[in-house]
């Protein structure tokens, strides 16, 4: 099931997408609090602008060089366990917004990851069991200032500009973690290209590996890493991430100013 969050006229509403209609069945609230009750009303997605599927309450939080070929391209080692950072949540766009390059950096990449939206309160979670805390799925851009990550030798400034972590453009609450694969195209060139079976540590490790540092309330997001082949973004491009039976999320970029 795909949940987009959009807004039609001055209302933002969730909706469950119908894809052989090509329409949004509004719901009455938020499905993850409210469950899946529709008003009746249907919106056909034309008319509709996808926005961010979610805003999280609390923390977005993010994990680096979780593939072996990105931490290899920078010459660092996998990490024994997962590296974990946060980006605020000032930091999430939806589909179609821009991500803005601020004057502070002249190097800010791309970098396309799959995403878990936590759906329940967890603390301290097996990882048997981590799965389950998770509402659904979609699609980030782990936007970074290179340049400032270098500088300033830790990743809170250099990851947490706004507009630094697109989301979208629905959530769905069934993907397939075994076999999926994720694409970053630049300007309509493949830039990243992986399956999420060469993740070094599960999505699953990740998500119990990080409440056992601080509980995940409803809403949270889980950024996964991203793959080999990350690269620099200029004024006037356009940066797309794919994931395979997801959906695609594409960002304009442009210069502050």
């Amino acid at each position: 099931m795909k949940v987009a969050r959009f807004s039609h006229g001055e209302s933002i509403s969730f909706g469950v997408v119908d894809e052989e209609e090509h329409e949004l069945v509004v719901l009455k609230g938020d499905p993850m609090f409210a469950g899946f009750d529709p008003t009746g009303e249907r919106v056909p997605l034309a008319e509709a602008k996808l926005l961010a599927p979610v805003i999280p309450r609390s923390k977005v939080v993010a994990v680096g060089r979780n593939y072996r070929d990105h931490a290899a391209e920078f010459g660092n080692e996998v990490p024994a366990e997962p590296l974990l950072f946060l980006k605020p949540n000032t930091s999430v766009i939806g589909p179609g917004d821009a991500i803005v390059l601020p004057p502070q950096s002249a190097q800010v990449d791309f970098e396309g990851e799959l995403a878990a939206v936590i759906g329940r309160v967890a603390r301290n979670v097996s990882e048997a069991d981590a799965l389950d805390a998770v509402f659904g799925w979609t699609v980030a851009n782990d936007v970074t200032a290179r340049d400032l990550q270098r500088s300033d030798g830790q990743w809170t400034r250099a990851k947490g500009f706004d507009t630094f972590c697109p989301l979208g453009p629905v959530i769905d609450t069934d993907v397939d973690l075994e076999h999926g694969t994720i694409e970053t195209l630049l300007n309509g060139e493949v830039r990243q290209s992986a399956s999420f079976g060469d993740l070094v540590h599960s999505v699953a490790s990740v998500i119990a590996y990080a409440s056992s540092v601080f509980t995940l309330l409803p809403g949270d997001v889980i950024l996964t890493g991203t793959p080999a082949g990350v690269g620099p973004m200029a004024d006037g491009d356009s940066v797309e991430v794919r994931i395979e039976g997801l959906g695609s999320l594409v960002n304009p970029v442009r210069r502050a100013g």
